[in-house]
Order: structure tokens, then sequence, then C-alpha cells
């Protein structure tokens, strides 16, 4: 039986490899060589681009916008916080934290080669009253994961973007 078990786990393991399967990872390659970031003020999104453009790609984030080849506007961030349900003597038993960002990716020219669009993060915050402190301290843990995934899938959709060659 253990030897059907580990052929059929190598033939999946096969298979998923011939399909050309691959994890998602990080991205290694941006389709420019220097981008400048435009974040709002306040926001550490620009800054966590920032710091994941520089140590995983071989584009340089440049500090001023004419050095760049495009730019990754950041229209907004936004951190949500919702009643998600109440305990039968109505305090709340969990909240919905949600972490909406916006971006878009502009050339030279502020020609948008990719359009404003918003990602959305939600996750679950069970709590207690007892605990209060700690459900801070995990709300924003929370929050800074989401603004990870979200930084991730911007740089996913900037890398799948095709520069318009000039003629």
């Amino acid at each position: 039986m253990t030897a059907f078990r580990n052929r059929v786990v190598i033939l999946l393991v096969l298979g998923l490899a011939a399909c050309g399967f691959k994890l998602r990872g990080q991205v290694s390659e941006l389709p420019f060589e220097h981008v400048y970031i435009a974040a709002p003020a306040g926001q550490t999104i620009g800054s966590d681009l920032e710091r994941v453009i520089s140590t995983h790609t071989r584009a340089r984030v440049e500090k001023k916008v004419e050095r760049s080849d495009a730019t990754i506007q950041i229209a907004y961030a936004i951190r949500e916080k919702r009643i998600l349900s109440l305990a039968e003597n109505g305090r709340v038993r969990e909240f919905e934290l949600i972490y909406r960002v916006a971006a878009r990716l502009l050339d030279r020219q502020n020609t948008e080669l990719a359009a404003l669009q918003e990602i959305r993060l939600s996750r679950t915050l069970p709590f207690l009253d007892a605990q209060e402190l700690a459900k801070a301290a995990e709300e924003e843990m929370l929050y800074k994961d989401m603004q990870k995934d979200a930084v991730q899938q911007i740089l996913r959709q900037i890398a799948a973007v095709k520069p318009k060659q000039s003629m």
C-alpha cells in the first residue's frame, strides 16, 4: 500500500512540475531600471515598496521623478475596522480589519501604463476585553501583514506591464 501511495505522490509532483506549476514568490524583475515612488505623506507603504524593490530587484528607486523611467503612484492606503460579530451581552466578539490601497503606474510622460487598481485585503480579529492590549498589538501586526501582501501584489502587477517602446 505504501509503495502505491509513494508512486501516486511522485506522479502528482511530476505532473505539477511538467505543467509549469510554480509557487508564487517574490518579484525579482521589473520592466524598468529606475522607478520613482509617489505615496501619500505619513503612509509607510511607500517605504515598504522602496525596500522591497531595492532588495529583491535590479531596479533602482530614484528620489527625483526626472531620473526615473516610471512612477509608481499610490493614490491612497486606507485602514478600516468594522464590527463583525457581537456576543449576547452586546460586546464585540470579532472585528474585520480591512486594508485598501490603490496604485497605478505612469511612464516618463505621465502616460498611464497600468490603470488605477484597488487592492482590498481583510483579516478577522477575535476580540476579548480582557486582552485589549494584546489585541491592539495583534491588530497592528495584521495591518502590517496586509500591507506586505499589498506591496507584493503591486509589484506583481508592475512586473506584468510591458513598457511602450519609443519610436
